[in-house]
């Protein structure tokens, strides 16, 4: 069984369709790569994913469970997922130590000293651990980025979705965000991602899907996608992509 399932899934904005008809599965332990231009839909399936936006049709299975159904507790289902944004989002009043506990312990009922604990284990293994006491705007975007990742960790989600999340920063902090989630992967975390870093795609991804419109157009490994795409679309995209990093 798939860990993620999605079916036919649409979501139209304003009478524009911004999904149409989206199939995919993802296997636990899998990355799956979102790629496509931007307003393709990229961002939009990883809400319905999350639940943060309502389908119009089609399902959402979350480990077997419709997760998309309306008698389904949606925040319940949320804890069961990490998703993290280009934007940090992280509150400015509060430390990075909390920042990283406060779902764990407002929504997971995890005790305070339990939930230090691990996040000050986070930190450690992912390169922050003096940061444990700093405000977010003593941090780089890139810490910060880190610090919003961690915080999506520490709730032990089964799913990670990660949305455009090295675009917000500057080139020099790009590496620093890239290698957290190479070590992520390293640990057998279940990803979606999208990003614009199409090397960076190829080298992590165990699948890449690129959407055009709103539609899944084409699906299959970062060699067959990147050196053998099937589609004109996709050829045409990563042509586009391509050219623009040589400029």
């Amino acid at each position: 069984m798939s860990l993620l399932t999605i079916e036919g899934v649409w979501k139209n904005y304003h009478g524009h369709s911004v999904l149409r008809g989206v199939d995919l599965s993802v296997e636990a332990h899998e990355v799956v790569c979102l790629i496509g231009a931007s307003g393709s839909g990229k961002s939009t399936l990883l809400r319905c994913v999350n639940l943060l936006e309502t389908v119009d049709d089609g399902v959402i299975y979350l480990d077997g469970d419709e997760i998309t159904d309306v008698r389904v507790d949606a925040d319940e289902a949320r804890r069961r997922m990490g998703i993290v944004f280009q934007a940090f989002n992280l509150f400015p009043h509060m430390t990075v130590l909390d920042n990283i506990t406060l779902a764990p312990r407002k929504v997971h009922r995890v005790g305070r000293g339990q939930a230090e604990k691990e996040a000050r284990e986070l930190l450690a293994r992912f390169g922050l651990a003096d940061k444990a006491g700093a405000y977010p705007d003593r941090l780089s975007g890139g810490q910060q980025q880190r610090v919003a990742i961690i915080r999506a960790l520490a709730t032990r989600p089964s799913l990670m979705l990660l949305d455009e999340v090295t675009s917000a920063l500057d080139p020099a902090l790009v590496k620093e965000v890239l290698e957290i989630i190479r070590e992520l992967k390293a640990g057998g975390m279940t990803m979606i991602l999208t990003t614009h870093e199409m090397g960076f795609c190829r080298e992590i991804a165990d699948t890449v899907c690129f959407l055009d419109g709103g539609v899944l157009l084409e699906r299959g490994t970062p060699e067959q996608i990147f050196t053998d795409p099937r589609e004109p679309r996709t050829r045409e995209f990563l042509r586009s992509v391509l050219d623009s990093r040589r400029l």
